[in-house]
């Protein structure tokens, strides 16, 4: 049986993680590459429109050779491509079917842009050129280096972007223009409800608890992450770079990601409303749920502020979903003792209509965060993956609207009015209530 060769299965490897990605939000990028022996580099994915253009400028290139007994390389075998979705499949197709010396460059189905035969004479080694993009699509940038046993150093300056009517440049993938006006939408309405709900705790101050406080700052740094979403994605269509305003995005999303889990786990575990202090084992929950937060937002800074052109940005992404998973799966355990505690309890302490309407209630908010969890990291993936490039907007619609009815369900089981299921007890309740806790088991 033939041996594959290296490069060709890397090859394969890279392509087909190539169809998990989304695509990035584009920008004016200006980057760097050393000394990279990578056979394939992606700088970004693009959705583009009947009037799209993609400009390319290097500069600084030089091609080294790892070995004395490696050949000089040919310019034409090292250059830059785009490649839509409907042609990946088939260029797999025909890298298997060549032999091992084929070289992406070559094939049909790519729409080369230019080679290192193209560059301007050492030792300036540069190349500038705008490329219109006429048939609208979903495409992919890439460098191709097809020389073996070579490292390529360059700095490269991309410019992706689509002409509007008038003339002007968005920079933003046709499937992501209309973020901006998205994220306003949801900001306004955030702030909205923030002011209903400190409404709702200033007419019912004696209902009040500390867990309120910090469901209110998380409302607070929800619509400030949306402004700052909203803002970001404005400055990056109009002029292509966010203007500092992708920082704030980062801090107010990090408060608001580490509030969300922490605010989670709190409502968990009853804190201030039914006891004023955690048992260890919580405590361990939130020593273990805060700091993987930081790690999984400093993941997210790296992803979005960098690209697959990185080295190190797949192990990134993969850093990312590993942390994401074990905190989604952390914060289920408070609801989970909660549950059995008061089960537990309600065999003993008589108290059988206020013991079901608390089991009920924290039965329903567990059902409410699975469900969550279950829509924003498989559902909107799917969306995401399965949508036509002119509509990847409607993953995040999607996500904002999931988000939004979470914390709307969740501020409306725990809201701090005086009788809600955790203070009002029900006498005339109480024998209905006690058969149903022994025929109910609240198995999860």
């Amino acid at each position: 049986m033939t041996k594959k060769p290296l490069p060709i299965l890397a090859a394969f490897s890279f392509f087909f993680f190539l169809l998990s990605l989304s695509p990035t939000t584009a920008e004016i990028k200006s980057l760097s590459i050393n000394s990279d022996t990578r056979t394939m580099i992606l700088f970004e994915k693009f959705c583009f429109t009947h009037t799209g253009h993609v400009t390319i400028s290097v500069s600084s290139v030089s091609v080294t050779l790892l070995s004395s007994s490696a050949s000089q390389p040919q310019s034409h075998r090292l250059g830059f491509f785009l490649l839509n979705e409907e042609s990946l499949l088939q260029v797999l197709i025909e890298m298997q079917q060549q032999n091992p010396s084929f070289c992406v460059l070559d094939s049909h189905y790519i729409h080369k842009l230019f080679t290192f035969r193209d560059l301007s004479p050492p030792p300036t080694a540069s190349f500038n050129h705008s490329y219109p993009v006429t048939s609208p699509n979903e495409y992919s940038l890439f460098f191709a280096n097809c020389a073996p046993e070579t490292s390529v150093s360059m700095h490269v300056r991309t410019e992706v972007y689509n002409l509007e009517p008038d003339g002007s440049r968005d920079y933003l993938s046709a499937g992501q223009t209309q973020l901006p006006s998205l994220y306003t939408l949801f900001a306004i309405t955030y702030v909205g409800f923030l002011a209903l709900w400190l409404y709702i705790c200033v007419t019912n101050k004696r209902s009040v608890h500390r867990i309120h406080l910090l469901m209110a700052g998380l409302l607070l740094m929800k619509a400030l992450n949306l402004i700052c979403a909203a803002v970001d994605k404005h400055n990056v269509k109009v002029t292509g770079l966010p203007q500092g305003w992708d920082v704030l995005f980062y801090i107010f999303q990090f408060i608001r990601v580490v509030l969300l889990f922490t605010v989670i786990v709190l409502i968990g575990t009853g804190w201030s409303f039914l006891k004023p202090f955690l048992q260890d084992r919580e405590k361990k929950v939130l020593m273990i749920v805060i700091p993987l937060q930081v790690l999984a937002n400093l993941a997210s800074v790296v992803i979005g502020e960098t690209g697959p052109f990185i080295k190190d940005w797949v192990t990134w992404n993969q850093v990312f979903l590993l942390v994401d998973i074990i905190c989604c799966c952390a914060i289920i355990f408070p609801i989970v003792w909660s549950i059995r505690s008061l089960r537990e309890t309600s065999k003993t302490d008589g108290k059988a209509a206020k013991n079901l309407a608390k089991l009920t209630l924290f039965r329903q908010f567990y059902i409410v965060v699975i469900g969550y969890l279950y829509f924003t990291r498989i559902v909107v993936f799917a969306l995401r993956t399965i949508a036509a490039y002119k509509y990847q907007w409607v993953s995040n619609a999607a996500e904002e609207f999931a988000s939004l009815a979470f914390y709307m369900v969740m501020f409306y089981m725990f809201r701090p009015v005086e009788k809600n299921e955790y203070f009002v007890l029900d006498d005339e309740e109480e024998e209905a209530a006690e058969l149903a806790l022994r025929d109910e088991e609240f198995e999860l």
